[in-house]
């Protein structure tokens, strides 16, 4: 048994993940086409899971209770390495406890469940958030894989574009200094469709906090597509890294970046959930390579 990566396979799909943050660190058609971003020095991650917090706290810091503890952006989840607790030839589960590490950052009880399983040509990915302690859990949890952009080598950028579910009539959010805007922006979406193109990112990430889609497709007119659908998420983020990068990250969230004029307990942010003693809150993804 491999500690450090187990990979999962189906007739037309491979996926990898990684034991360091229950990553997902590679996706794979049947001919070996790679789909997933390879943390190149754009952005060294592919597929980072974030917990206890989406996007950032004001001053990298929060507080609970009057006491301040130190949060980095997009929590510590993804620097932690889980624990296998099942490895199959088509699904895999990962764990992470509270620890006296854990503890130091955010005093709660937790254990956090990955699991991944591969049928036919989806992924599906799930989350289980379960209170293991005495008091109400606040947390948010998000997916952030990023995929290749472009996916086919050869085609251009432009060729690609987001088409979603439903019309996506709100207006998005974006970062002031790294947090939430207070104003709304206009959105680039037209109808069902993003038109994918470099200028969108100067901003930082597209935040749709009034998300009212459940699914997205990611493709050009030609080549591989991805489409990715979500149960109990109720934001999305899409983003790349200003100048050129070439991914594209496609982001179910429950919770988001702290609102610049937040400043109250922890318990108080908006975005969280709040899970009683002995509940668990479960939410997935679903990645479908067309």
């Amino acid at each position: 048994m491999n500690t450090d990566r187990h990979t999962l396979r189906s007739d037309a799909i491979t996926a990898t993940i990684k034991a360091d943050g229950a990553e997902l660190c590679s996706l794979k058609t049947a001919e070996g086409l790679e789909l997933l971003w390879q943390a190149g020095p754009e952005w060294p991650r592919h597929s980072p899971v974030l917990f206890p917090i989406v996007g950032r706290v004001k001053n990298d810091e929060y507080r609970h209770r009057g006491k301040a503890y130190p949060m980095k952006q997009h929590g510590f989840a993804r620097e932690h390495r889980f624990d296998w607790v099942e490895q199959g030839a088509t699904s895999c589960k990962l764990a992470l406890v509270d620890s006296d590490a854990t503890r130091a950052l955010y005093p709660f009880a937790f254990r956090l469940e990955i699991s991944y399983a591969v049928d036919k040509s989806d992924l599906t990915v799930g989350f289980d958030v379960i209170n293991t302690g005495g008091e109400n859990l606040p947390a948010s949890v998000g997916a952030h894989p990023g995929f290749n952009w472009p996916l086919s080598p050869g085609l251009a950028k432009q060729a690609y574009s987001l088409t979603f579910s439903d019309e996506e009539r709100a207006p998005i959010r974006r970062l002031e200094g790294g947090l939430l805007g207070a104003k709304p922006a206009p959105s680039p979406i037209r109808g069902k469709t993003l038109a994918l193109a470099e200028h969108l990112f100067v901003g930082d990430a597209i935040i749709m906090d009034r998300l009212a889609s459940t699914s997205v497709r990611y493709a050009a007119d030609r080549g591989p597509s991805i489409e990715m659908s979500w149960e109990g998420f109720p934001e999305l983020g899409v983003w790349s890294k200003p100048g050129g990068a070439p991914f594209i990250c496609i982001e179910p969230w429950h919770g988001f970046v702290s609102p610049a004029e937040f400043d109250g307990e922890f318990i108080d942010k908006p975005g969280l959930m709040h899970i009683a003693p002995g509940e668990k809150r479960t939410l997935s993804y679903r990645v479908r390579v067309g």
